[in-house]
């Protein structure tokens, strides 16, 4: 295979697997001169005999890699949302038709694709994904040690400090209450309680770690309620945020907008999207949480004659979704 038999090649489609990968290219005609399958580990000597070109591909796991090690070599990659590659496929799914229709994707002049990441920012967001699982296996671990108390008749109130302080003294006064293999069973929950702690702690301490060091999330934390989480979160997903033009584009991307359902000249809207980071978009609806549950601190914010307008009409719930898609300059960001 020669460059030369593709010197019209337009755009190449990118369907990308854990170990293979299928490759769709278009001429400037729109004709198909390009269907293969290659091995990921082919990729780099595959691409050297194309010319250089648009080259398309689903935002997926090693998309950002794949997009760096093409970009290196000259191509235009471009990471196109899965939900804009869709309406372009054709027939009954299958990976080169999956391919076809990201190529078909990627030439489109209006379409919204996906920042590159670097890969200080796919560390950080490695970083977010475990602290992220390991505070839900904490979650899941208190709940089974709750279960397990009600099942001998032991109740504690509902608060992780609560459990916290009571735990130990369950153990050690009403073991009477429960079974020694019961007993030895919370007993080792509690451990695996412990050690999670110390893992969470030791994450989020390199997370703050980070944003002492780095500039846009100490930009990031002047905004009230965002702190250390939550700026370092914004950054690894979005970088510098270059590719939204305004505050308003960013929280249509987290879901936080009214879903739009309009016709015949009538604005029809319902709830909020929750199309999006899940992630982002719960870890700013928390930072408006805790800004309401402190009414006296709102008139040290920027926003804050709209805050006090607002609860006034609003509902606690759409009052928080409200806050947390308020745009930047409503906040202080000095």
């Amino acid at each position: 295979m020669a460059k030369n038999d593709f010197d019209e090649l337009m755009s190449i489609g990118v369907d990308i697997g854990k170990d293979v990968f299928h490759l769709v290219g278009f001429d400037r005609n729109g004709q198909l001169v390009l269907r293969k399958k290659i091995k990921r580990m082919a990729l780099a000597a595959t691409f050297e005999e194309l010319p250089r070109c648009v080259v398309g591909m689903e935002a997926c796991m090693s998309a950002h890699f794949v997009s760096r090690t093409l970009r290196k070599m000259g191509f235009e990659p471009r990471i196109i949302p899965a939900i804009y590659v869709q309406p372009f496929n054709k027939g009954q799914k299958n990976d080169y038709n999956d391919a076809e229709a990201i190529a078909e994707a990627a030439l489109r002049p209006n379409l919204k694709t996906v920042s590159e990441k670097t890969q200080e920012q796919l560390d950080l967001q490695a970083l977010h994904r475990v602290r992220s699982r390991l505070v839900s296996r904490r979650t899941a671990t208190m709940n089974q040690i709750r279960a397990f108390l009600i099942e001998q008749g032991i109740t504690v109130r509902k608060s992780v400090a609560a459990l916290r302080t009571s735990l130990q003294a369950i153990l050690d006064n009403r073991d009477d209450e429960m079974s020694l293999r019961i007993r030895k069973l919370i007993l080792g929950l509690q451990q695996d309680w412990i050690w999670i702690d110390k893992r969470i702690e030791m994450t989020t301490s390199e997370i703050e770690g980070v944003s002492k060091s780095e500039a846009s999330c100490q930009r990031l934390m002047t905004i009230p309620g965002i702190g250390p989480i939550i700026s370092t979160a914004v950054v690894a997903a979005v970088g510098n945020g270059e590719a939204y033009d305004r505050g308003r584009d960013f929280a249509a991307w987290l879901g936080l907008v009214p879903r739009q359902h309009s016709t015949g000249g009538r604005t029809i809207l319902g709830r909020i999207t929750k199309r999006g980071s899940r992630y982002l978009r719960m870890l700013f609806l928390q930072a408006a949480q805790v800004i309401m549950m402190r009414p006296k601190n709102w008139p040290k914010f920027s926003f804050g004659p709209w805050l006090e307008a607002a609860a006034t009409r609003m509902q606690h719930n759409k009052l928080g979704v409200a806050l947390a898609e308020l745009p930047p300059e409503h906040r202080t960001l000095t």
